[in-house]
């Protein structure tokens, strides 16, 4: 194929894959619309606009012209950046388009369909089971979802274990064995660390929960968006039952929250943690606009992203030794007699509870592992749907020395599993790894962090970010960002050290 040849299949693939940018922003912004704004009785016909884009998504992603073109190009399963004499941009456009595309193109329209209705169904039934603490009730259809996943998994084929399809879902090109790896590093070391802390006296954290009016933790809580480099003329706050950041198009990033009038936490910590989604996303390179490109690489470093904001930096003594005078200006009633460092081991208060999303820093990835090991004991059919309520409690309770009495407290708590997102919960905790591992780099790089982030200085911080993590897209892989930025595989021992540094000076255990 000669290089003008070359170069006409590329662009055609670009054109192709704009309409389909164009598409998936054009729905994100119905389903934004659905989770703000929406009329309650308008949800009949906004169902059936979205189903009719994601019909035509789906078309002009499983195009015959576009295998086509892949194959002229020389992208295959083995080699899907095509031509090695590709520029570097063209073969990361490849690879990403390639994926997707073999991924479209070995599901059946029919069991596309088929897995829509089940989740749809499925979602309002696990509703109604967890409301009743009624496992049975949802047992039937979980397990028609995991045939139907296992059907996916066997159909788009993976290199290992059947897990393997199905993580690459959310994040691609990751194994189940490297997942493995590093969570039984993890886990050798969370475990004990969570005893350690429960044997230490309990930190008050019960002025967290005094009156918090929902006004005055909004202006706060668009303060504090705004001196992270979050833009309001590119995105916007809103409020929404479950907070998330959604993509609208290059600028227009917006995200959400939730308040709770009698507790701080939720609203200010969730308003950062969708900053610093948002901000990856709003600083993707200007060449990778209205492509598949530009997307964050994967949610495990989507997630180190929102979790460095939220964590590391956003219950840092220096973080509140900016911002704490001003929380208190606000909230002299609820906080007038604490003083800085009772409000920060408050915030970073650690009891291991039985719902992972009310869960601390220390104990979350705990949380996560257990999902894990039950996802990929359902997926090697070494445990069955019935049996998931026992096995759960037994492995709470071994991980984190609690035991769910109900099952809405337990199997029941999460609404994953009814949306057949089999694969999703480990992207949570490699967030966090990836981004204790990103820290350590960003502190031999910029030597005064702290001492800015104690100024309310973060544009130094925003700047590296931006330099290494957000303006790559999806150029890279989670795993050669990695290793571009930090020189080594993914690890949990950054995470551990950084977990036992912090939680030894407040708990003084080691």
């Amino acid at each position: 194929m000669d290089t003008n040849s070359r170069s006409a299949a590329i662009a055609a693939l670009r054109a192709n894959d704009r309409e389909i940018v164009l598409l998936s922003h054009s729905a994100a912004l119905l389903s934004w619309d659905q989770e703000t704004c929406m009329p309650r009785k308008a949800i009949d016909e906004r169902s059936a606009q979205l189903s009719l884009l994601q019909g035509l998504i789906h078309e002009r992603t499983v195009a015959r012209r576009n295998g086509r073109l892949l194959e002229e190009l020389g992208c295959s399963d083995e080699n899907p950046r095509g031509d090695g004499g590709l520029p570097t941009d063209d073969r990361a456009f490849l690879r990403q388009y390639q994926r997707r595309y073999r991924r479209a193109t070995r599901l059946p329209r029919d069991l596309v369909v088929k897995l829509a209705e089940k989740t749809s169904r499925s979602q309002a039934v696990w509703a109604e089971a967890r409301a009743a603490d009624d496992f049975r009730a949802f047992a039937p259809h979980l397990g028609e979802l995991v045939e139907l996943l296992l059907e996916v998994s066997d159909r788009i084929g993976y290199p290992q274990h059947p897990y393997d399809a199905l993580l690459d879902e959310y994040e691609p090109f990751m194994l189940t064995s490297h997942v493995d790896r590093v969570f039984s590093e993890l886990r050798a070391d969370l475990v004990p660390l969570v005893e350690a802390i429960g044997r230490a006296p309990h930190v008050d954290n019960s002025m967290l929960r005094r009156e918090f009016p929902v006004q005055q933790q909004a202006a706060f809580g668009t303060a504090v968006m705004q001196a992270l480099g979050y833009e309001l003329d590119r995105g916007r706050l809103d409020v929404s039952a479950h907070p998330f950041t959604t993509t609208l198009g290059a600028d227009d990033v917006r995200i959400t929250t939730r308040y709770s009038p009698r507790f701080f936490n939720s609203a200010v910590f969730g308003i950062i943690h969708e900053v610093g989604h948002a901000l990856y996303e709003l600083n993707i390179a200007e060449k990778y606009r209205g492509s598949l490109l530009a997307e964050g690489t994967s949610l495990g470093i989507h997630e180190s992203q929102s979790r460095m904001w939220e964590n590391m930096v956003g219950r840092s003594r220096e973080f509140w030794h900016h911002f704490y005078p001003k929380l208190t200006a606000r909230f002299p009633d609820s906080l007038g007699d604490v003083d800085l460092e009772t409000f920060y081991r408050a915030i970073n208060a650690v009891r291991p509870s039985l719902i992972r999303v009310e869960a601390d820093e220390v104990s979350y990835g705990l949380h996560i592992i257990l999902r894990f090991e039950l996802e990929k004991a359902l997926v090697s059919r070494s445990i069955k749907v019935a049996d998931l309520p026992e096995v759960w409690r037994a492995t709470s309770r071994e991980l984190l020395g609690v035991e769910p009495q109900t099952d809405a407290e337990g199997v029941l708590q999460d609404i994953h599993w009814s949306m057949g997102a089999i694969g999703y919960f480990p992207t949570y905790a490699l967030g966090n790894l990836y981004a204790a591992q990103f820290m350590r780099t960003i502190e031999a790089d910029l030597p005064s962090l702290w001492s800015d982030v104690r100024d309310g200085e973060f544009g130094p911080l925003l700047g590296w970010l931006r330099g290494h993590i957000h303006s790559h897209g999806r150029t890279r892989t989670a795993a050669e960002l990695c290793n571009d930025i930090t020189g080594t595989d993914l690890s949990a021992a950054p995470f551990v050290a950084y977990l036992q540094t912090k939680y030894g000076d407040i708990y003084g255990v080691r």
